[in-house]
């Protein structure tokens, strides 16, 4: 009893965790199934389960036949390595054998043992520099879960033929359940968001307390008690997607250019915006409009606008800021006389800073848009 209560603990004490990588952010399902291997559960009743012989076959020990189960979850993570997910699950084992107490091995037996309910799980992506691209992951869980006996027993007899018992359960019990999670997430690059996950799991209940019966040999049936135990280790292989995973951005197409001509030298020109803002200043018209005077100028074939956010705020929204950026200087470069058709606009988010930084920083420099004139 002591060990359940220390696991127990460390289980629920396990939970919050620090983080620092940052692997999913956003809204994410996830489901697996495999193996499952119920341990030998001790059971005691208020009744023997012998006929004639000493207390001491009031306990008894269930031994199962390797089993298989299944989960499916919704989650969210929060961008910086910690995840938290709700989880249905299911698992059921084969009554392999039953031994009680003096008399040993037991003859007859039948029965499932069938576990299924519900958790809340935290876990945390390992920032791992590892050779291959896959993502270690580990977490814990609590919930609540119901543990289903379906006519578990055995029939016996003495060789006499007068002296036997025979015992059934078919009941179920409710009990807080907890769990310790450890897997590994490899992500298929054809499809972003989409992930192959393999883990193991050690997931267990308090003790269900479930109501049976025993018959003496041509004997009325008594109601009888039990209280069992429930602990299961898991090996699971499944799926997980996450719906606000960054996409490729695709390259800026490639001109060739004729090898008799001389390449003509690229001007750059940086307009810069204030801390999450797209709208044009005075100061940037002015380098826009001196942009587009020596594009006319030199007669520049080719003139590409590329946006850019510093890290301050998620991926995705940097994205779509840095998109508005490069969509307002395109469009004031066009009002001031240049062809759209000349313009080529692309979109890097906090991808291709100027000033490198850590995450969440903001950085000005880092809040433009790059005029280059080919």
């Amino acid at each position: 009893m002591n060990f359940k209560k220390a696991l127990l603990a460390a289980t629920v004490l396990a939970l919050p965790l620090a983080a620092q990588a940052q692997p999913i952010t956003g809204v994410y399902v996830g489901a697996g199934a495999g193996f499952n291997q119920s341990m030998n559960a001790d059971v005691t009743s208020d009744r023997n389960f012998a006929a004639g012989v000493t207390g001491a076959q009031r306990k008894a020990s269930i031994e199962f036949d390797a089993g298989f189960g299944g989960v499916l979850s919704v989650g969210y993570g929060f961008g910086n390595g910690l995840r938290a997910e709700i989880e249905g699950n299911y698992r059921q084992g084969d009554v392999d054998q039953i031994k009680a107490g003096i008399g040993g091995r037991l003859p007859g037996i039948s029965g499932t043992v069938r576990t299924y309910g519900a958790m809340a799980n935290v876990l945390f992506d390992l920032p791992l520099a590892l050779p291959v691209p896959v993502t270690p992951y580990i977490g814990g869980g609590v919930g609540y879960a119901w543990t289903d006996y379906d006519n578990v027993g055995s029939r016996f007899y003495t060789p006499a033929g007068g002296n036997g018992r025979s015992f059934n359960i078919d009941d179920k019990d409710g009990n807080f359940a907890f769990q310790g999670i450890a897997g590994v997430a490899f992500p298929i690059t054809a499809v972003p968001g989409l992930a192959v996950t393999a883990e193991y799991r050690f997931f267990g209940t308090l003790d269900p307390k479930v109501t049976g019966s025993s018959r003496e040999l041509n004997g009325p049936a008594i109601r009888q008690k039990f209280e069992t135990e429930n602990y299961n280790h898991s090996a699971f292989v499944g799926l997980r997607y996450a719906f606000n995973a960054p996409r490729p951005v695709a390259p800026a197409p490639v001109v060739e250019v004729a090898p008799a001509a001389a390449p003509a030298p690229a001007r750059t020109y940086l307009v810069f915006f204030d801390f999450d803002r797209a709208d044009l200043t005075d100061r940037a018209r002015q380098i826009i409009a001196e942009a587009a005077q020596n594009a006319n100028r030199v007669q520049a074939t080719r003139i590409e606008v590329a946006g850019h956010a510093d890290r301050s705020g998620s991926p995705q929204y940097n994205q779509r800021l840095s998109q508005r950026r490069a969509d307002a200087v395109a469009a004031e470069l066009t009002r001031q006389g240049i062809q759209r058709s000349a313009i080529t606009v692309q979109a890097f988010g906090e991808s291709r800073p100027l000033v490198a930084t850590a995450d969440g920083v903001r950085e000005p420099q880092n809040r433009r848009v790059e005029i280059v004139l080919r």
